[in-house]
């Protein structure tokens, strides 16, 4: 077992398998030493994560939605680098979609979740820059989608 995924069993979480892309388009694509992962939408093992946060849904559960993202994109980045998720230099940059009304300003709370999340595994190499942004809509009506862009060795 990997020194992050023992991390992960830490905390109680096991990666599942990497998600398959639902359209026209790779899970990931490999350019040098950087993953850059498709967008991956709030699921867990019930099924996909609905709502807007503003309306039906609290920033609180929005964030949970977030976490659910981050570990979908570590189960991206494990499939990357051939099962070994120890070739994961550092998480670079995520991007947050956030399915939010027109007057929600905690986007960034939101997104948290996957920050947070990404720190607490993955220590410094969790850290990363990022970007929180409104969607008036979502794929099938999602609350979160997150892609984004990883260092491996």
């Amino acid at each position: 077992m990997s020194k992050f995924e023992a991390r992960l069993a830490d905390m109680g979480i096991t990666l599942p398998d990497a998600p398959a892309p639902a359209a026209n388009y790779v899970p990931y694509v490999v350019v040098g030493d950087l993953v850059y992962v498709s967008g991956q939408i709030s699921s867990d093992e019930n099924g996909l994560i609905l709502g807007k946060l503003g309306d039906d849904m609290a920033t609180e559960a929005g964030a949970a939605a977030a976490r659910r993202c981050a570990i979908s994109l570590l189960a991206q980045v494990k499939a990357a680098c051939g099962g070994d998720l120890d070739r994961l230099t550092r998480v670079v940059k995520l991007t947050g979609f956030v399915n939010s009304t027109a007057t929600y300003t905690e986007q960034p709370k939101v997104v948290n979740g996957a920050s947070d999340f990404l720190v607490e595994a993955l220590g410094d190499a969790g850290r990363h820059s990022r970007s929180a942004v409104s969607a008036a809509s979502l794929p099938l009506g999602v609350a979160v989608e997150i892609e984004g862009i990883f260092q491996i060795a």
